[in-house]
């Protein structure tokens, strides 16, 4: 009996490590979603503050409920917010959202506890569905050159970033990259091919500094399947790799139910195409409405919590301290500097 009770002990050791560890390469070939603790997963509740430090330096201040003045940072901290989205520019004209800008409220962001997602446009100005132009420095380089800087120059933020103690949990390889980056190189419609190449340059170069860091691939309108299909099935048969699939959402008091409803859709039909989880990396609401304004927020939150796995993984509002400033309406402060209650939707 001892020698049989042996020999089932070293049969049931070689099944056990023939199911969990053979040493051979994992050949998931990504088409599986990623399944996650629903107990213990993170959820992101953040902005994107990239305006703050500009905006302070112009004499904006920010004041809670109680007419009290505080760090705008904190005030979204104590609003239920745990993270913060900055923009990265390459040689802005001005300054601001060059790398010692962004280093700064990274900073800041950190020293509250709050986790930290990199926004790389690419570009010295602002990079959306419209335009995505190359910074000067890059503009005639060629195309094996300019994959070599994509790849440099995010190494190099990321280096900056962690020698200054800061290592983002998410970096966005492209900003609103609906028709591809760096146009024309990169411009999807074109040569999906070099635009793969462009996201996969990008990425090598946040992993080499950082293989925790997930890498974001974003575009806007999260309603549009259509959209979103077109552009990662191009990147899935180019070869491109990405750890998250970002999206926008920008509705209206008319619209946001079926804005809420057609992303919901579409979120789940991109974990089940691609087998990767999805965040809102930018959202936003008239701020003179900010009833309404909470109401789309709790329900597209509530929505995005209720994806199975912990596949969606929160949602960032695009520059909700924005007030009085660069005629820009989609904030969530009043005219004196105070919260609205459309932030209200992030406390629980």
């Amino acid at each position: 009996m001892k020698k049989r009770a042996i020999f089932v002990w070293i049969l049931l050791c070689c099944i056990a490590c023939k199911k969990g560890g053979s040493g051979q390469q994992n050949t998931d070939n990504g088409n599986t979603p990623p399944i996650t603790n629903p107990t213990t997963a993170f959820f992101a509740k953040g902005a994107d503050v990239s305006w703050l430090s500009q905006m302070e330096a112009s004499g904006y201040k920010f004041y809670n409920a109680g007419g009290m003045q505080q760090d705008c940072m904190q005030l979204l901290k104590d609003k239920g917010m745990n993270a913060i989205r900055l923009r990265v520019w390459v040689n802005p004209a001005d300054g601001w959202c060059n790398m010692a800008d962004v280093v700064t409220k990274a900073k800041r962001a950190t020293a509250l506890g709050m986790k930290i997602m990199i926004d790389l446009h690419y570009s010295d100005s602002w990079a959306d569905p419209g335009k995505q132009t190359k910074p000067a420095a890059w503009s005639s380089q060629n195309f094996a050159t300019l994959q070599t800087t994509v790849h440099d120059y995010t190494q190099s933020v990321m280096n900056t970033l962690k020698t200054n103690g800061i290592t983002p949990d998410w970096v966005q390889v492209g900003n609103e990259t609906n028709d591809g980056m760096l146009w024309d190189d990169g411009r999807a419609s074109i040569n999906m091919a070099n635009f793969a190449k462009l996201i996969n340059a990008g990425y090598q170069g946040v992993k080499d500094v950082s293989n925790t860091t997930q890498v974001i691939v974003h575009i806007s309108n999260g309603y549009d399947n259509s959209l979103f299909r077109w552009l990662f099935d191009g990147l899935k048969n180019n070869g491109a790799k990405w750890d998250i699939i970002g999206m926008s959402l920008y509705p209206t008091a008319s619209n946001w139910q079926n804005y809420n409803t057609q992303c919901l859709a579409n979120m789940n039909d991109m974990i089940a195409r691609y087998g990767k989880p999805v965040m809102i990396c930018e959202t936003g609401f008239a701020a003179n409405d900010a009833t309404t304004a909470k109401a789309f927020l709790s329900d597209l939150i509530g929505k995005i919590k209720s994806i199975s796995n912990s596949n969606g993984l929160g949602v960032f509002y695009w520059e909700p301290e924005a007030y009085n400033w660069m005629g820009y309406g989609l904030g969530a402060f009043d005219n004196n500097g105070k919260p609205t209650i459309a932030l209200d939707a992030f406390a629980n």
